[in-house]
């Protein structure tokens, strides 16, 4: 167990490695109710929404049953933090957002609140998430539910009851494979986690998270983004909806920058021995030069070696490039390659 973003965490369970495996064969559990979830509601909570977020979130159904991917940006275009919108009917809406960005997050939100007709209740203590993952996760939890979820489109979002449990559930997830995230009431989250374990599903931890997430080239705030950070640096202009009727927080300094050359991008990057990347490392052209740095790094069961997405310079960026990765003085070579380093949804 650590500390992670103001909560206790499981690092892992039976092992890291083991845990992958799990998720990425059968059903792997996670407790993510770390994850701040913020429920916006009101006559103009779209409104509101397309304002600060640079999703088209008019996109999701009126009726609700939809969840989207998007960005919270300051200003100057920097990234605030990552967030799934979902859509609960006409005038309600939750948005997750992540634990570390939580207290940041509730006070941007409330802060750029104050022109819309809309409510903003915090609702992450009185409720709980639970992510179940895996090519045997949709039947799984089809087996305990008291409707059909395999039905249930990428992304879309249903009420539902999971062993006994009023949950809403959702068809999205952070490992590159299928499955859902499960809602649910506080006091009911135990009884649902036991009921997902004893019918298959296996508790996995941090560790694991991070390694699937990566394989999946699915970026981490304070790792592939932040502040400082644009959509258009972190592989994730396809969020920016520049061509939606709303005005949005950012929006004419996101445009100016899109249409800007662009000097960095992210990258996949693949050891060819058995070196490890790890975050911060840098990376080296042939001549010796810096050419950037890796964002996030671990070695990939999949692949079977070290793996990473690191920042580089455009110049460096062509699939097939060469590079080093510095790690304790000695440069380790790599290459660029292609992301995803794995792909299943």
């Amino acid at each position: 167990m650590v500390p992670f973003g103001g909560w206790d965490m499981p690092v892992q369970y039976a092992g890291v490695l083991q845990e992958v495996k799990t998720v990425r064969e059968r059903a792997g559990l996670f407790d993510v109710s770390h994850m701040g979830r913020v429920r916006v509601r009101g006559a103009e909570a779209l409104d509101y929404l397309q304002y600060v977020a640079v999703s088209d979130v008019s996109r999701l159904p009126a009726e609700g049953g939809a969840a989207q991917y998007s960005l919270l940006c300051r200003e100057a275009g920097g990234i605030i933090d990552d967030i799934i919108i979902y859509r609960i009917g006409p005038h309600e809406f939750i948005v997750v957002v992540n634990a570390s960005n939580h207290p940041k997050d509730l006070s941007w939100l409330r802060h750029h609140a104050t022109n819309f007709d809309v409510v903003i209740e915090d609702e992450t203590e009185r409720t709980a998430l639970i992510a179940i993952q895996g090519p045997m996760a949709v039947d799984l939890v089809d087996k305990l539910a008291d409707r059909d979820v395999t039905v249930l489109p990428r992304f879309g979002v249903d009420e539902s009851v999971v062993a006994d449990v009023p949950a809403m559930i959702a068809r999205t997830g952070y490992t590159g494979e299928d499955g859902f995230e499960l809602f649910c009431k506080t006091e009911d989250v135990n009884a649902l986690w036991s009921a997902l374990v004893a019918a298959g599903a296996v508790p996995c931890g941090l560790g694991a998270r991070d390694t699937l997430r990566l394989e999946a080239a699915l970026p981490l705030y304070g790792h592939e983004m932040d502040e400082h950070v644009t959509p258009f640096e972190s592989r994730l202009s396809w969020v920016v909806k520049l061509d939606k009727k709303a005005d949005f927080i950012g929006k004419n300094v996101l445009a100016e920058l899109k249409a800007a050359p662009k000097r960095k991008v992210l990258v996949g990057i693949e050891m060819e021995g058995r070196a490890i990347p790890r975050d911060g490392y840098s990376l080296l052209d042939e001549s010796g030069g810096v050419a950037g740095h890796v964002t996030s790094g671990t070695f990939s069961p999949m692949k079977g070696k070290g793996v990473a997405m690191a920042c580089v310079l455009k110049t460096h960026s062509a699939i097939g490039t060469a590079l080093d990765v510095v790690i304790r003085d000695a440069r380790h070579p790599a290459r660029v390659v292609a992301l995803p380093f794995y792909k299943n949804v």
